[in-house]
């Protein structure tokens, strides 16, 4: 009974951790205990009730997500549905994994279980689903600076890896049933992986870098919410007011202005209105200015952002379901003329091959107008930040209702501050220019291998396991009197009789 009532409070505590360890704006450490309380029961009861409790527990901590879905982003049900499900089956389904191998004797593939098989998850919908890598409890981590460096080689699958690696940890070093010395063995193992990764971490951020720096400004001019048609008198003053701004940022030594997203609406016919002037100041400062608006040529409009005085034009590669349906994807990238500055544009930025793919041709600054949502301003913020330790390349991301980041290629946040269409914020930091790729960048989502190598090994495992409880079980059933009832029971050969059990 006692172990029975310990299931309804393990999923409370449990679903309150990951209510407030993942979401919007989470607490970094909640994450790693989230799955601790159900970890601990789920070798103690039967598989259901496990299944079951890890399932209602992930639910219960997913529904700020729900709410940001349906409710900020307006997607249609069924996505929401689609995401919330698979992730809380594979998470119920891990958990279940986990407590069955320990209860059968297998710590070690315990320990490897839910790590390995969440990163496979969360590398399948990246690889399926329409948004890119926008979830991932990697995203958690992102001011942990130590941690994440560990992306630069392995992308934000090797830190999903170890947030995870350390609950199942946990559960079997508490489990009784776990034998002394292989709660050592794990216990070593898990402690190695951290040490390493953490290690690696603060090497990276201590040693010297041979690198360039570029004075950086991000602008988010007031404005009204809609997107200004440039030939008007609102977004001819939002012109006049730009300018000023650069004029005053570039006094302070900026040589870099980013705009954010979608700020105005241009046809090639009115497009002068915000190119001569931004052309002429950013000529005779010598500065880049990219600005972000809604481009339309023909019957064709895109999400571009717009290098002056160049006139260098990038088309937005990845549209947000439903809030884009109306604009048409761009297929190329765009390098600034005789620099390593590259533009992209918000959701971009939620598609880790199109940053490598950047980094790679030698980019190692990305400019990047954006436009959030209020609420998801942090978080969508730092997957950006996140986005450039994995390649190697400093992020100024600009967005108009969200927060202004500037960042090195080692998730350090050089300035920020919080834009709103009421008022006009800048910030300006000298940005380092990252002279070599990541080991990432380089290779790709190398780690999912090794993730499927070790999944591998703990359903070989778990087979193992099963067909070695079969064979007792047939071992028992064979020795020469001895007749089971209903219930199997341990039987002394000196005993002459158990409840329950005759002895012939």
């Amino acid at each position: 009974m006692k172990t029975y009532l310990s299931v309804p409070m393990a999923v409370v505590v449990s679903a309150v951790l990951w209510l407030f360890g993942t979401g919007l704006h989470p607490y970094p450490g909640l994450v790693v205990l989230a799955p601790v309380p159900v970890l601990l029961i789920a070798s103690r009861v039967p598989g259901r009730i496990a299944f079951a409790a890890a399932l209602v527990s992930w639910l219960g901590g997913a529904v700020p997500f729900v709410l940001y879905f349906s409710g900020t982003l307006e997607q249609p049900w069924l996505p929401t549905i689609l995401l919330l499900g698979i992730t809380a089956t594979t998470y119920a389904s891990l958990i279940l994994l986990t407590g069955t191998l320990i209860r059968h004797g297998r710590p070690g593939a315990a320990v490897l279980a839910l790590p390995a098989g969440w990163v496979l998850m969360e590398f399948l919908l990246a690889a399926i689903g329409p948004f890119g890598a926008w979830w991932s409890l990697a995203y958690t981590q992102a001011e942990v600076l130590p941690l994440i460096q560990i992306a630069a080689v392995t992308g934000r699958l090797g830190i999903v890896f170890v947030i995870l690696l350390v609950p199942a940890a946990i559960a079997v070093l508490i489990d009784p049933h776990v034998p002394r010395r292989m709660r050592i063995r794990c216990a070593s193992g898990t402690c190695a992986v951290m040490v390493a990764v953490v290690g690696y971490g603060l090497w990276q951020l201590s040693a010297p870098a041979e690198r360039g720096s570029v004075a950086v400004a991000l602008v988010a001019v007031s404005q009204p919410e809609d997107f200004v048609p440039v030939d008007t008198v609102e977004g001819r003053d939002m012109v006049v007011r730009v300018v000023a701004e650069v004029e005053r940022l570039t006094d302070r030594g900026a040589r870099v202005v980013v705009l954010p997203e979608k700020a105005w609406r241009a046809e090639e016919s009115t497009l002068s209105d915000l190119a001569v002037p931004l052309t002429e100041v950013a000529r005779r400062r010598g500065v880049n200015i990219i600005a972000g608006l809604v481009l339309t040529r023909g019957e064709t409009s895109v999400s571009a952002a717009i290098d002056f005085p160049s006139g260098l034009v990038y088309a937005k590669n990845h549209l947000v379901a439903g809030w884009e349906d109306e604009l048409t994807e761009g297929t190329e990238r765009a390098v600034l003329p005789g620099t390593g500055w590259a533009m992209a544009v918000c959701f971009d930025l939620d598609f880790p091959d199109l940053v490598r793919a950047n980094r790679n041709q030698g980019a190692s600054l990305l400019l990047v107008p954006a436009l959030d949502f209020r609420v998801d301003r942090w978080l969508h913020s730092r997957m950006a930040v996140l986005r450039g330790v994995e390649s190697g390349v400093s992020v100024a991301r600009s967005p108009q209702m969200g927060d202004l980041v500037l960042s090195d290629d080692w998730g350090r946040i050089l300035a920020t501050a919080s834009a709103d269409v009421t008022r006009t914020v800048s910030v300006l930091a000298i940005v380092p220019e990252p002279t070599h790729p990541t080991v990432y960048a380089r290779f790709g989502e190398w780690f999912v291998a090794v993730a499927i190598l070790l999944l591998a090994h703990v359903v070989l495992s778990a087979v193992r396991s099963r067909a070695g409880l079969r064979a007792s079980a047939g071992r028992r059933r064979a020795q020469p009197g001895i007749r089971t009832g209903g219930m199997t029971h341990i039987i002394d050969r000196g005993c002459r009789k158990v409840s329950g059990i005759g002895v012939q």
